[in-house]
């Protein structure tokens, strides 16, 4: 059984990122592209192409070349799309970072990933030049100007951006990180065209115009920030506000301020906008449209999100490897609150039994796989991983269980993978199970997903101690904390007997997970 979209495929041209971006740009150059929330600091469509293409030719001056990878450390600006569209203008790829990592996080990315130079902010600069050491990156630039690095704006040249001869299917043009179905992160590596496809397809299921005005809180180094937020206001002449770190009241004044139309969200906003007093303070009158991805949507959160603000909330779902956006409930079609919609265009998926190995039948549960365009070309240096995650057919496995509807409805229910989703982040619990082992009171560990109404998921641990030790579970918190990104924290730990495995060792975390969510009074 293969469900497809009810809309019917569309054209997707053989075309570099930016060129597709640019198409039209012309018609709204003296509109404003981005606009930084805090500053009202504006970037319009005509400076944002001179930018773009100044950048490219600066780079091609410095002997960037096509392939040549530059990473991105930095929160949500207007400038962030001039350094990303510049890089994949010269012919480079962006590996794009997440501002909360540690020096280790960041000189893992820096190094795996081949990084030539990084461009950051002058806030982050001292973490930055600490985690370049050792790796590949030959200058560290900053967004304005800070001692000990060169400013981004040095990279603009004169001449002309170079003449490439690029193959959307087969050039990169992003390597953001993504554990996959388990482990560590790994770059997953985006072609110009899983982008292009990926965007005519989310524009199609949006329906977006120039007319819209967009928030950009989402993180631009996550794939949904980066694609469907910066990407998709930019292709179609929408006006996209910036925001570099999440504040209700900021976000709420400028929502109002600017008059923004649609807001593509995580869980955790879409759950203020529904519960938290300090909204009905702001005229949200012209926000019509909710969109809710990265993690499950609780149905109760939704529905009082849409009646108290008087907006249409709806889901989707997709992964960085692809692209990300796999299914949504259209605009224009009928919304199912709890399910993350059909298909989009030029996309199938399948519901298959994780025993057997063959289709569900409709209505039963199965791991979800997908096919596309948008399907990553694989992982950066691991064919074991991309061959597990890709089969020869083309099937992306995604690790997730889901069931499908008689319309083609994609529902999520759990995850046949490890990780832990917090707020749309991921969390491998082998990362923090390592840490903690590494604790002299600790003689065993295992980390679940604990269902948590604004996070989605937060992780908790479950702990045993070794004969004689004596620890507190905010010492162990702590430990971990001291260790890891604020998002991949322990919220939880237990200490238990034992942990329950199979014979040869392996974790039944299942067994677990059930445990929590019963005691939680999580039905999944």
């Amino acid at each position: 059984m293969i469900y497809r979209s009810p809309l019917p495929d569309v054209h997707v041209p053989e075309v570099p990122l930016p060129e597709y971006l640019f198409e039209h740009a012309a018609q709204w150059s003296d509109k404003a592209a981005l606009i930084d929330g805090p500053s009202d600091r504006t970037i319009t469509y005509a400076q944002l192409t001179t930018a773009v293409d100044a950048v490219a030719a600066g780079l091609a001056a410095r002997g960037f070349t096509k392939g040549d990878v530059f990473a991105i450390y930095s929160p949500n600006i207007p400038e962030y799309a001039v350094a990303f569209l510049g890089v994949a203008r010269a012919g480079g790829i962006s590996t794009t970072i997440n501002p909360l990592y540690t020096t280790s996080d960041l000189r893992h990315q820096l190094s795996d990933a081949g990084a030539r130079y990084l461009v950051t902010i002058p806030e982050f600069l001292e973490k930055a030049r600490g985690s370049v050491e050792g790796t590949s990156v030959e200058e560290v630039f900053v967004f304005g100007e800070a001692e000990g690095a060169s400013p981004f704006a040095t990279l603009m040249g004169t001449g002309a951006p170079p003449t490439l001869d690029t193959n959307p299917r087969d050039d990169l043009i992003a390597l953001p990180y993504s554990s996959g179905t388990t482990g560590l992160p790994k770059g997953v590596m985006l072609t110009h065209h899983n982008l292009v496809s990926n965007l005519a397809q989310t524009i199609a299921v949006e329906t977006l115009s120039r007319r819209e005005v967009l928030i950009g809180i989402l993180p631009f180094y996550h794939i949904y920030g980066l694609v469907v937020v910066m990407c998709g206001a930019l292709r179609v002449g929408a006006t996209l506000i910036t925001m570099p770190r999440f504040d209700l009241e900021q976000f709420l004044s400028l929502v109002q301020h600017h008059g923004v139309t649609t807001g593509y969200l995580v869980p955790p906003i879409v759950l203020a906008l529904a519960k938290h007093p300090v909204v009905d303070q702001y005229d949200l009158s012209t926000l019509t449209n909710v969109f809710s991805g990265a993690a499950p949507l609780a149905e109760s959160v939704a529905t009082t999100c849409a009646t108290r603000n008087n907006v249409v909330v709806r889901q989707g779902y997709g992964l960085t490897e692809t692209s990300p956006v796999t299914n949504a409930n259209p605009r224009h079609l009928e919304v199912k609150v709890t399910s993350v919609g059909p298909a989009v265009p030029n996309t199938e998926f399948r519901i298959v039994d994780v025993a057997t190995g063959e289709d569900a039948p409709t209505g039963d549960l199965g791991e979800i796989w997908i096919r596309g365009p948008q399907v990553m070309k694989g992982y950066l240096g691991n064919p074991d991983a991309t061959r597990t995650m890709i089969d020869n057919d083309g099937w992306l496995h995604s690790g997730d269980i889901g069931r499908a509807d008689d319309d083609g409805y994609l529902y999520v229910v759990d995850r046949l993978k490890e990780l832990i989703k917090y707020k749309g982040l991921q969390v491998a619990p082998a990362e923090l199970e390592a840490i903690l082992q590494s604790h002299p009171a600790v003689a065993d560990v295992a980390v679940i997903p604990s269902p948590d109404e604004e996070a989605g998921e937060v992780p908790k641990a479950f702990v045993v101690v070794k004969p004689d030790a004596s620890v507190a579970a905010e010492e162990l918190m702590a430990y971990v904390a001291a260790r890891v990104s604020p998002h991949k924290k322990i919220r939880r730990l237990e200490f238990i007997d034992a942990i329950p495995k199979v014979p040869s060792g392996k974790i039944l975390r299942r067994q677990l997970v059930e445990r929590e969510r019963a005691a939680s009074g999580d039905a999944r």
